[in-house]
């Protein structure tokens, strides 16, 4: 359910503890909304040092001036994909023993997906759960990790395998730091707006491909449209499956592919959204391979995602038989080997199980 009020868009999630996604312009200055949810006396602001420069000020001052007794405290992460590890989550779990955080403290994510992902899980563990408040400041995040309370940090043998299930109390997307967002970051999050289209909505891709220059001028209105719709799709799914026990997987879409690639380049080479990208024309590839779907819909993918300037094949010096093994530790796989999120063609996603090692090692190697 969506309703618009100066701007403003509302996406109501509503699985077992429902929140809202605020989604509009000028929201890091709106104290009303950043503190609504809030409901004790202390919170700690994470952001890391690319963001915190830009925003922390802000959005301080605006927490501080919708509750003025609130203690509003500070755990800068260095920026990157590399920071979202056990030693920096334990340093933050640190910084809210030293303030003395009650059950009802909350932890206020400024930041991209490496920020929310952290912050989050830091808020799961903390007297065993506080509050959590999302602020994403990427496309990606506002799109996909911000939405559904999927938390963790990575280890050297693969992304994501620490983690929880631990939904916000809010996310407030303002859509105006999108505007001064580095390109390659705003590309990235385009790759994950390809993905709802790609498996959920065949009308969504053609609009993503009639906008695509739009999109990547950076225009206010076609972005803050990109958000909205993603956003839908992922609250319609999260609220039917909170936890992964089935349609939620297909959001993975592209992911199998994709970790394995950023583990194997020590999370320094691709961002995530790239190798989602490349992810998704692996898995598009690999469905043509098997059967499921025609090779013309993985070239209309590619093509797509080319024009969003985004890579689509495998980066040069990564070998197929590591990223294999890589994909063995990923979520997805059971006691019955390898599963992938695979397509029926564009709009129609789904898990396959038992994909056998010759045709992902074809797929990666094509």
């Amino acid at each position: 359910m969506t309703r618009s009020i100066a701007k403003i868009t509302t996406v109501e999630v509503g699985d077992a503890k429902p929140y809202t996604i605020s989604i509009g312009p000028g929201l890091l200055d709106d104290g009303a909304t950043l503190a609504a949810t809030l409901r004790g006396r202390h919170a700690l602001l994470v952001s890391d040092g690319n963001v915190a420069p830009l925003y922390a000020d802000r959005v301080t001052r605006a927490l501080r001036s919708a509750k003025p007794g609130m203690r509003v405290d500070g755990y800068l992460l260095p920026a990157g994909e590399a920071s979202k590890t056990l030693a920096h989550f334990a340093e933050a779990i640190d910084a809210l023993a030293a303030i003395g955080a009650t059950r009802d403290a909350c932890i206020v994510a400024l930041g991209g997906g490496v920020v929310g992902d952290l912050a989050g899980f830091v808020a799961a563990c903390w007297m065993r759960g506080i509050d959590c408040v999302q602020v994403p400041t990427t496309l990606l995040a506002m799109v996909d990790s911000s939405v559904g309370g999927k938390t963790a940090v990575d280890l050297p043998q693969g992304k994501n395998l620490v983690g929880a299930f631990h939904p916000p109390r809010a996310v407030i997307a303002d859509t105006e730091v999108l505007l001064t967002l580095p390109p390659r970051e705003l590309r990235a999050g385009l790759a994950e707006v390809v993905k709802y289209g790609a498996i959920r909505d065949a009308g969504f891709l053609d609009w993503i491909e009639a906008n695509a220059a739009a999109l990547m001028d950076g225009d206010d209105a076609a972005l803050s449209e990109a958000v909205a719709r993603s956003c839908r799709h992922k609250a319609e799914v999260v609220a039917r499956d909170p936890y992964e026990h089935g349609e939620r997987a297909l959001l993975n879409f592209g992911h199998t592919f994709g970790h394995a690639i950023e583990a194997e380049q020590g999370f320094g080479g691709l961002n995530h959204g790239e190798a989602v990208a490349v992810g998704m024309v692996l898995a598009a590839k690999l469905s043509a391979q098997l059967g499921l779907a025609a090779e013309t819909d993985a070239a209309r993918l590619a093509a797509l995602l080319a024009r969003l300037e985004l890579p689509v094949a495998v980066p040069a010096g990564l070998q197929a038989e590591a990223l294999l093994e890589r994909m063995r530790l990923d979520k997805k796989a059971d006691a019955t080997g390898l599963r992938f999120v695979l397509w029926d063609g564009i709009g129609a996603a789904r898990v396959v199980a038992g994909v056998p090692d010759e045709a992902v090692l074809a797929a990666l190697e094509t």
